[in-house]
């Protein structure tokens, strides 16, 4: 049953027993609570006589929650055998609604209603309809309904589509952004008209709503600056023309005018951020107004003004969020007083001004400056939306701003040794999820040198790093960061593990001999160097007096790989073994430096055995893993630093991976560069084609000119979008600058200019150059 119709059995002593599923969702009681119970019980008053006699008609019930429930309820005797009732089958229904139920809707909605007859003229309105026309129904019906609005296109637009419907009798939906009668300024509608028809299905009239959706409106428009403010503001790593884009993006759909101050350290001086809770000094890097030139501006650019503490932008630095004004309040008079007072020649210009908005600009928790957006031709005052907006866009400015002072500040000036070394964040890549900790030694000693690094490299794969200098202290930290550099040039010429290693080698051995030739004590280091492939889920790894690596396969079961570690660095004249592995995807590479494992009375192969079985446990992330293996296994005081770097592997399967044999004859490069442009359109990179088309172009014309069979095309769809050709020949490509009448040495500048990077790399059946074009994010 329906909430609509129950159904109740009672008895003949008025006691009920049976219960439907329809009266359990009408009044609440479930069977157990209503069977066995009186009827009377569930009465909320006694019934009307009549009502009795008849054995049906209105009564009221009490709900479960408490509240009367009235329903129209009909009894029916059930007879016994001597043809005397024993019982009562009852039946009650929810009463339907009355007529003038729809009038009070139709009056009492929110949005506007209005009916017009055929000849566009009122027939009926609602409240709501009223209070937008500014008049009371009586003063519209029966007139035209141009004769009631301005002559406007938004009105014109109206009447267009009040005549179609009249005219094709069917409904019409659309949104307009116009202002009404009532209304001080335009709002966005949304608005609906639909046919009436009369019995006989003829249309007499044309009903419309009109939904006033200026609040949904407005946040579409906001959340599109915001999405414009991320590929606007930040293009550059340069504080005043990351300061000018956000003014760029303000004016005129957000302000009519505004600015940017920043406090002077921000802009190269040495002294400390400024106390906000004094005077302080901004100096204006940007500003911007719908006047061209910027006539309203009080401050010149690049000159620098004392604002007082009472004033908006220093509240904002102070309270650390928006401060709003308007026109009348007492700050605002004396902000736009002072604005007039220092700038005279301005004043005309400000005429009007009725709300504006000071912003932080905070990255980072660090205070840079303020930026103010002001109001004059704008018809309405910042509102609470507004401050949450342009909040924000300032943090978004705030971090570009921050980022382009780091860039230009860490140019100059050297931080301190040990956390330049160190990577803070490790670069993005694919084709592994990583997490690393490091920990530095708590011995008199001081730090040690033990590195790690997670190199991306071409054809999205990744080269794992860690190592470990002897010794401890500023001479360690320092061998450290010259090592750190070499494996990173030679991870770009992409050397395999083995020789990486063997050069890193003669680096060392070069590095333990001072300028006499004489041997340097104690200067040797370890190091472990893989390099996975998410396209073969291939890992090739070396070791030079390393800890070989802990793998743990998806199925739960850890061991330690099976390697020669090889010689340490610096001691020259012996070879290092490489090893390949195949790894499934989602098995984790734990790379480690012997602090975590080696200790004064701790064997190591105890170590290395809870090392496996803390790998092993349950955890939320790779990042809650470190901190449990190095929870379970590090000494409690350890005596050497130790890192720790975790990697999980991802693959790159099948319908990410193009490849394609090309016969070296220059009648195929048109194929090669159609097959390119075919892959991309299944893989719908349309935008990148004409790009892609030029470098398979360039790329395989010079493997078919210059190089040597086989030649191989390949397209690999990663975080960038990677074109490799492949050949047999070993000769490595290099940029030359074309003379004005050369008929060729253009194509590499010509790939190097139209991709993110590029570069070439030695196989063992000869080279392959490779070219990166950057993808928008999925």
């Amino acid at each position: 049953m329906e909430q609509a119709c129950a159904t109740a059995v009672v008895d003949a002593r008025g006691i009920v027993r049976g219960w439907s599923e329809g009266a359990r969702a009408l009044t609440g009681y479930p069977a157990e609570e209503a069977v066995g119970r009186p009827a009377a019980a569930l009465l909320a008053e006694p019934p009307a006589a009549a009502v009795l006699a008849a054995l049906a008609g209105p009564v009221v019930l009490r709900h479960r929650a408490g509240s009367p429930l009235p329903v129209h309820l009909r009894a029916c005797a059930v007879l016994g055998a001597d043809g005397a009732p024993d019982g009562y089958v009852l039946t009650a229904e929810t009463p339907a609604p009355g007529p003038d139920l729809a009038a009070r809707a139709f009056e009492q909605a929110s949005m506007s209603l209005s009916v017009f007859d055929t000849s566009q003229r009122y027939l009926r309105l609602n409240d709501a309809a009223c209070r937008v026309m500014g008049v009371p129904e009586d003063v519209l019906l029966g007139r035209y309904f141009p004769e009631s609005v301005e002559d406007a296109e938004h009105s014109r637009g109206f009447l267009r589509n009040l005549r179609q419907v009249v005219e094709t009798g069917r409904p019409v939906r659309y949104d307009s952004w116009a202002g009404a009668p009532a209304m001080n300024r335009e709002h966005a509608w949304s608005i609906e008209m639909w046919p009436l028809r009369d019995p006989s299905g003829e249309l007499t009239a044309v009903a419309l709503a009109a939904f006033d959706s200026t609040e949904q409106y407005l946040a579409r428009q906001r959340l599109a600056l915001l999405n414009e403010a991320a590929t606007r503001i930040g293009t550059t790593l340069d504080v005043v023309r990351t300061a000018e884009e956000l003014v760029e993006l303000l004016v005129p759909r957000y302000a009519d005018f505004a600015s940017v101050d920043l406090l002077p350290w921000v802009l190269g001086a040495d002294e400390p951020p400024q106390d906000p809770d004094s005077e302080i000094v901004l100096r204006r890097v940007a500003h911007g107004s719908v006047t061209e030139g910027a006539p309203d501006a009080a401050v010149p650019l690049g000159q620098a003004d004392v604002y007082p503490v009472s004033s908006p932008p220093v509240r904002a630095l102070r309270e650390g969020r928006a401060v709003r004004g308007q026109a009348g309040e007492p700050d605002f008079v004396r902000w736009v007083e002072d604005r007039n007072a220092r700038s005279p020649e301005g004043r005309s210009y400000r005429e009007g001004v009725h709300s504006m908005m000071a912003v932080p600009l905070r990255a980072r928790g660090t205070t840079l400056g303020v930026a103010v957006a002001v109001r004059m031709a704008h018809p309405d005052d910042y509102a609470e939306d507004d401050a949450v907006l342009a909040e924000e866009l300032a943090s978004r400015a705030a971090v570009c701003i921050d980022n382009a002072r780091r860039f230009a500040r860490e140019r100059s000036t050297a931080l301190a040794l040990q956390h330049t070394l160190l990577p803070r964040g490790l670069p993005g890549q694919a084709a592994v999820e990583v997490a690393h900790r490091y920990r530095p030694s708590g011995s008199l000693a001081g730090i040690g040198g033990d590195w790690f690094d997670v190199i991306p490299l071409s054809g999205s794969r990744v080269a794992l790093v860690v190592g470990d200098v002897v010794g401890h202290g500023i001479a360690s930290s320092a061998t450290m960061g010259r090592l750190c550099t070499a494996v990173r040039t030679l991870a770009d010429v992409d050397l395999p593990p083995d020789e990486l290693l063997t050069h890193l080698d003669d680096l060392v051995t070069h590095l333990a001999t001072d300028d006499t030739g004489d041997e340097v004590a104690e200067l040797g280091a370890t190091c472990l160097y893989a390099v996975y492939d998410p396209v073969s889920r291939r890992i090739a790894m070396a070791a030079a007096g390393h800890p070989p690596p802990a793998l743990v396969l998806p199925d739960g079961s850890a061991s330690i790989v099976p390697m020669t570690a090889g010689p340490p660095l610096g001691v020259g004249g012996l070879p290092f073994e490489a090893v390949e592995l195949e790894l499934p995807e989602g098995a984790i590479v734990a790379l480690y430096t012997d602090g975590l494992i080696e200790d004064r009375d701790r064997d190591v192969d105890h170590a290395t055995a809870e090392l496996c079985g803390a790998l092993t446990a349950s955890a939320e992330s790779l990042d809650a893993l470190c901190d449990s293996v190095l929870k379970a296994v590090m000494p409690e005081e350890p005596s050497d630093d130790v890192a720790l770097l975790l990697a999980r592997t991802r693959a790159l399967g099948g319908d990410r991976v193009a490849t394609w044999d090309i016969e070296p004859d220059p009648a195929h490069v048109a194929g090669a560069r159609q097959a390119a442009t075919d892959q991309l359109a299944a893989w719908g990179l349309e935008e990148e084609a004409f790009v892609t088309e030029l470098v398979v172009s360039e790329l395989v014309t010079n493997a078919i000119r210059y190089g040597q069979p086989p030649i191989q095309l390949r397209l690999i769809r990663d975080r960038a979008l990677i074109c490799e050709v492949s050949d047999g020949s070993s000769t490595s490509p290099h940029l030359r600058r074309a003379h004005a009448y050369d008929e060729g040495g253009r194509g590499l500048l010509l790939v190097a200019q139209l991709t993110q990077r590029w570069g070439s790399r030695q196989t063992g059946g000869g080279k392959t150059i490779w070219a990166e074009q950057p993808l928008p994010p999925d």
